[in-house]
């Protein structure tokens, strides 16, 4: 027989399981709690110690005096081991800024850095476009890009911008998104973390405590960094799981950038990465997964016979055993990009297009931005007023392309642009930048439309000299792997070879020089290139020029991405 448990029992029942609840709540808080409480703690006490670096985007500093906020040249730590820290060009804002400035921050890696030369990126013509069609306005555009990072790096580099009062950020990313951080082919992070691991992590490596840990991890590991060459051994095919794995957080990263970026009252600009399609063949190719060993010796002897055909201009008769091989594997990039080569000697260009992209998305050494990524970028556009404005810079380099495939016209190679594709960039760039700016601003327009690239290239003092300077950089960097793995490498190092021969004339030079500085005195990027022309000829004009570029009060550096030539 059951007896029915009266009123006050079950209220004793309840009030029991209450306190048991609320002691499990406390319990479960405190396991918490004081563990964060005593890391906090030993937080702070390593700030006030000394220990370890501030890894902000920016950090105080003066200039000529007055309070100012420069490069943190620490910024990329969390992102790479001890010895092979990326670092940003220099630079500098006012601590307060001046009214009626328009402050534009331009994010990215390498392209958007300026290699070869950030004095000629297309962020400085950008620049000089804005200053000659509203000359009464002030523009601040800041290049805060850092070679090899990636969206991981964005993210958290725009959650530290915002706070300087920006209005508008330039976005152009992509070219990096698997060999940069946390990528599938990385050599300075793990990649197999999931977003969330990732994000943890990059949150840890930025505190001093995670600092003095990875130190002690560490021990006396040094690494270097050795360029593109240092990913050789990590390839991976474009059907690789992994690659599912960079387009999911690419998309989720920019879509967070963005977001942080709108929610700070700043307007975006996004732009899709422009790759060279024609003139740069697969750094590296694998074959299909699964291969028999009598499949390959069939599409080897096919390639090898193509390829002696090829050579002796029979290109519709290597065509076919190209197209032979493909059928056997589809996946080799390198053998997509002779197919493709075969069909623009014989003139069927729309096929030759198709097979270039193929042989870039196929490439395993993935330093070009591929279709799918292009895709996650133009995806963002839209959003209403003040929203994302997209620049479909892939399509504007096809459109000022042969049949709509970029070459070496507008590329030095992979991706970084010649002085046409920068101020090609530059003004797709502008135009858009010119309707995103205020009604009050626009309308103090003084020229009616973008200033032309020889009006560009003068003001920035982009002389013949600087020209051969920079095709000699761009050559040296072709004379290593991964570029001498290329099937036309050795053409394009005579392309090169033949741009940076030549002599100049050292008077044309110094007055182009004068000229440009009497337009902007202030722009210490001209000093600087000035002072670097001068070193050889007056040592004592050269000391005041580049006394004059210093890019703030005692500046530990004076320049990081120039060497005397």
């Amino acid at each position: 027989m059951t007896v029915p448990a009266g009123p006050e029992i079950t209220e004793e029942v309840a009030t029991l399981r209450s306190r048991q609840w609320r002691r499990g709540v406390a319990i479960s808080a405190t396991a918490i709690l004081v563990p964060v409480l005593l890391l906090a703690v030993v937080e702070v006490a390593l700030r006030v110690c000394g220990v370890g670096i501030p890894t902000g985007a920016m950090r105080p500093c003066t200039d000529q005096g007055r309070p100012a906020y420069c490069d943190n040249r620490f910024f990329a730590a969390p992102f790479f081991p001890p010895g092979m820290l990326r670092e940003p060009r220099p630079y500098v804002i006012p601590a307060s800024k001046p009214p009626g400035t328009y402050r534009i921050f331009v994010l990215g890696e390498s392209v958007a850095w300026g290699d070869p030369d950030p004095t000629y990126g297309f962020a400085r013509y950008l620049e000089v476009m804005l200053r000659q069609r509203f000359p009464l306005a002030k523009f601040e555009v800041i290049n805060t890009s850092i070679t090899a990072i990636n969206s991981h790096a964005l993210l958290p580099m725009t959650e530290d911008l915002v706070h300087y009062q920006p209005d508008l950020f330039v976005i152009y990313t992509g070219s990096t998104e698997v060999v940069g951080p946390f990528g599938p082919e990385t050599t300075s992070t793990p990649w197999d973390l999931s977003r969330p691991a990732i994000r943890a992590r990059i949150f840890f490596n930025s505190t001093r405590l995670g600092q003095l840990v990875g130190k002690m991890a560490g021990g006396s590991q040094t690494n270097q960094w050795r360029g593109m060459e240092m990913f050789l051994e990590r390839q991976f095919r474009a059907d690789s799981p992994q690659m599912k794995r960079v387009y999911e957080n690419f998309a989720a990263n920019m879509r967070d950038i963005v977001a942080v970026a709108r929610r700070s009252g700043a307007q975006v600009l996004i732009s899709t990465v422009a790759t060279n399609l024609k003139d740069c063949a697969p750094f590296a190719s694998l074959h299909r997964e699964g291969i028999r060993e009598d499949e390959l010796r069939s599409w080897e002897g096919l390639v090898h016979r193509g390829a002696d055909l090829e050579s002796a201009g029979s290109y519709a008769e290597a065509l076919k055993l190209y197209l032979s091989a493909a059928d056997i594997d589809p996946q080799y990039a390198e053998l997509q990009f002779r197919i493709a080569r075969c069909l623009w000697a014989a003139g069927e260009f729309a096929g030759a297009k198709e097979r270039f992209v193929r042989a870039q998305d196929l490439d395993t050494l993935r330093f070009r931005a591929d279709s799918r990524l292009n895709e996650v970028i133009r995806g963002l556009a839209g959003g209403g007023p003040g929203g994302v404005g997209v620049i479909d810079a892939a399509a504007v380099f096809a459109a000022e392309s042969a049949h709509e495939v970029p070459g070496s016209e507008l590329f030095y190679e992979h991706v970084h642009m010649n002085p046409r594709g920068t101020y090609l960039l530059a003004r797709a760039l502008f135009r858009q930048v010119d309707s995103m700016l205020p009604a009050e601003l626009r309308r103090s327009a003084v020229s009616a439309d973008v200033a032309s690239q020889e009006d560009c290239e003068r003001l920035l003092a982009f002389t013949p000299y600087d020209r051969l300077r920079v095709a000699g950089l761009v050559l040296r960097k072709l004379e290593r792997p991964p570029f001498t793995n290329q099937l036309n490498h050795s053409e394009e190092v005579l392309r090169l070879k033949s741009e940076a021969a030549g002599s100049t004339d050292y008077g044309e030079i110094v007055a182009d020089y004068q000229w440009a500085i009497m337009q902007n005195p202030q722009d210490r990027l001209l000093h600087l290139n000035y002072g670097f022309l001068l070193h050889r000829y007056d040592p004592a004009a050269a000391e005041q020029e580049l006394r004059a570029a210093l890019p703030y009060d005692n500046a530990p550096v004076l320049c990081n991405w120039r060497k005397f030539d």
